[in-house]
Formats: C-alpha cells, structure tokens, sequence
C-alpha cells in the first residue's frame, strides 16, 4: 500500500461510521494513479458530503500530499454495479 492510499483510507475512516468496510484500490493509468474508495453503503453520503463538499476536500488534500503526480480519486457507489 503506497503513502497516498494509507494517507487516503485513513482520511475516510475518519469520516464514516462503518470504518471497517473502507477499502482503498489503487489503479495505474495512462495518465496518472487512480484511487478508489468503497465504504458501507450507509457511508457514502457523508463521504461526498454536500453539493459534493467533502469528496472535493478529499481530493484536494490528496492532490497537495501527491506533490505534483496526476491522482485521481473516484468515489464508487456499491449500490451499482461493481
């Protein structure tokens, strides 16, 4: 697990209330790392937040900790299809 998922799973457990279901993936892409965070069902509109407020906190902080690297974060919905 690489500084950025630990920094990023640690971030969102902090946030919901089911901490065990938050699982970090990380992705290689073409054009940079690719973060996805799933958590309980129950959790995920307190990780957008409102109008989207805390996902973009998130990504901010994550973008500032990833000193200049291309990371994108995408927060997945477990309702829908995996």
């Amino acid at each position: 697990m690489t500084v950025l998922e630990e920094a990023l799973e640690h971030l969102v457990k902090g946030i919901v209330d089911h901490d065990d279901d938050v699982v970090v993936r990380r992705k290689e892409l073409r054009r940079g790392e690719l973060l996805e965070v799933r958590v309980h069902p129950d959790d995920l509109g307190r990780v957008i937040g409102r109008s989207g407020r805390t996902a973009s906190a998130l990504r901010t902080v994550m973008s500032a900790l990833a000193q200049g690297e291309n990371v994108r974060i995408d927060i997945v919905d477990t309702d829908r299809a995996r």
